[in-house]
């Protein structure tokens, strides 16, 4: 079996909570601002009450399908559930000899001016 910092990437148990935290916050503020509870944002969201406690406390992420019903019920496209936050991968330098997290995320979705495309270059 491979040590996960042989990989260009390691599992950040820290990154994963911070992620899940961050986004239950978003969640829990998109529906304040709609002025719901917990249960009717379920509700039309199609979301058992008990998971949306789970997402909103930051203990539980959803699939893709939830986070549709998600944006739905809460009358926001997909990108504004995940404003703020942003994906910084670990690298490994050469000059190190270690891994370590890039500068530069490769996905922010909130705060970010311009699109990059594919090249790294701006979205036409």
């Amino acid at each position: 079996m491979t040590d996960p910092t042989d990989a260009p990437w390691a599992p950040d148990p820290d990154a994963a909570e911070g992620l899940k935290l961050r986004f239950g916050e978003n969640v829990r503020l998109l529906r304040a601002r709609l002025h719901v509870t917990q249960e009717e944002l379920a509700y039309r969201s199609d979301v058992h009450r008990t998971q949306m406690t789970l997402i909103e406390s930051g203990r539980r992420l959803p699939r893709a399908d939830t986070l549709l019903r998600l944006a739905a019920g809460l009358e926001v496209d997909m990108t504004t559930l995940f404003g703020g936050i942003a994906y910084r991968p670990r690298l490994f330098s050469a000059a190190r000899g270690e891994f370590e997290i890039s500068d530069r995320p490769l996905l922010e979705i909130a705060g970010h001016e311009e699109s990059e495309g594919p090249a790294g270059g701006p979205e036409r």
